[in-house]
């Protein structure tokens, strides 16, 4: 007689198989379509901060505190959302993700305060947090193995293409004010009204094959990621994605006003910005054809070393040509960074506690970058760019170092249910 995980064994080598067809380009789209919405949220505050704080007259504290309300939000999110997919399903936590970030960034379109601002971007960030964690999930576990990574990556070039919308679409509508309304409550509109529509395509998206399988099982509590086998791993990765986010996020939610900083206006700046943001999804194009040849441990690990490298030369260059080709390279880098972590982090756990421990170490990423404007804004204003840029190449260097010693390699290998 066939035992249960015998015939959930088979039925994953049977996914593994399976040639690609149109419903996994169908399934890469749905879930690009919105990780595109996810990302043209979080670049968004960082890309207006400069336009918050002239528009709104806002200190340093009240924008720290705008910069740092998403993440909070982020933070509970990817916790909370990532553990119920574990309990109740990909797919529902899908629906629920994107409906709340679709809501609340409507809402905070027409905030008459700062203080309601801030609100609706942490409760918007509650959907924020948790799309990346159950887009990796869902996609390693509905893509065969020997194209899992590069799936991935599809769905994230997809998702990156809204970082450079919307840096244009901020050059664009920040000096307007369509119908008389500020143009940055536009920005808010759109990124609302998109996200309602792939809520409304979502609606028929399969569960999670893997996820089908193992529902049968005990439902494996939180302090399990906490123990031997995983333990060592969710401590590697929880400080990973803590530090990574001094590289990768700080760049966003900086960029404009290390420019302002420099000398340079804020439309200018939000120009500037937007050049430097088409290397994001040039990086995860560049990303597709590398994941499969290249183990995803050594892949994390060069391209965050060009990250810190090519920050550094940001942090302290003044020439706009210098600028804007290393602004270039770091987003670059960076995208090749993201694609690969995005794939390397899901499957070094199993089915039974994926969900929750990658929503573990991305809400501590969350938080980490909500901490992030209260200590590098006001070293920014008293100390300039090039002291915070060495602090994020420092962190970067750290953060290799930690992969180069403890990170497992993964390849292509099948995901692993137990």
């Amino acid at each position: 007689m066939t035992t249960f995980g015998e015939a959930r064994d088979v039925a994953a080598v049977r996914l593994d198989r399976q040639p690609l067809g149109p419903v996994h380009y169908k399934l890469v789209a749905l879930v690009g379509m919105g990780l595109f919405f996810d990302l043209y949220e979080l670049f968004l505050a960082g890309t207006i901060t400069g336009v918050f704080k002239q528009q709104l007259h806002l200190s340093t504290y009240q924008l720290s505190g705008i910069l740092a309300s998403a993440f909070a939000g982020q933070f509970l999110g990817a916790l909370v959302i990532g553990r119920l997919s574990d309990l109740f399903g990909r797919r529902r936590m899908f629906m629920i993700n994107i409906g709340l970030y679709a809501g609340f960034t409507l809402l905070g379109a027409f905030s008459p305060n700062v203080w309601f601002l801030m609100a609706t971007r942490v409760l918007a960030g509650l959907g924020i947090g948790a799309e990346m964690t159950v887009s990796d999930t869902y996609l390693s576990e509905t893509m065969p193995a020997r194209v899992r990574g590069r799936m991935i990556a599809v769905a994230y070039t997809l998702g990156f293409c809204a970082v450079p919308a919307v840096g244009f679409l901020a050059r664009w509508l920040v000096p307007l004010h369509p119908f008389g309304v500020a143009g940055w409550r536009w920005l808010f509109v759109l990124g609302g009204l998109g996200a309602g529509l792939v809520f409304v395509a979502r609606r028929h998206m399969p569960e999670s094959p893997h996820w089908e399988a193992a529902r049968t099982r005990r439902r494996v509590p939180f302090t399990e990621i906490l123990r031997t086998p995983f333990r060592g791993r969710t401590t590697l990765f929880s400080a990973v994605m803590i530090l990574q986010v001094f590289g990768y996020y700080g760049f966003g939610t900086l960029a404009v006003l290390v420019l302002q900083h420099k000398g340079f206006t804020v439309v200018n700046s939000l120009g500037y910005l937007a050049v430097t943001y088409l290397g994001y999804p040039l990086g995860s194009l560049l990303a597709i054809p590398l994941m499969e040849r290249v183990e995803r441990k050594y892949l994390v690990m060069g391209s965050a070393a060009l990250m810190a490298v090519f920050g550094l030369v940001f942090g302290f260059a003044t020439a706009v040509p210098w600028i804007l080709l290393s602004g270039g390279l770091f987003t670059l880098a960076s995208n090749v960074f993201s694609d690969a972590i995005h794939t390397y982090l899901p499957e070094s756990f199993p089915t039974s506690v994926r969900g929750t421990a990658s929503g573990t170490a991305y809400s501590l990423s969350k938080l980490s970058t909500a901490v992030q404007p209260f200590l590098l804004l006001p070293l920014l204003d008293r100390r300039g760019p090039g002291t915070v840029f060495t602090i994020i190449t420092v962190a970067l260097v750290v953060m290799v170092a930690l992969i180069g010693v403890w990170g497992p390699l993964t390849g292509r290998e099948p995901l692993t249910d137990e």
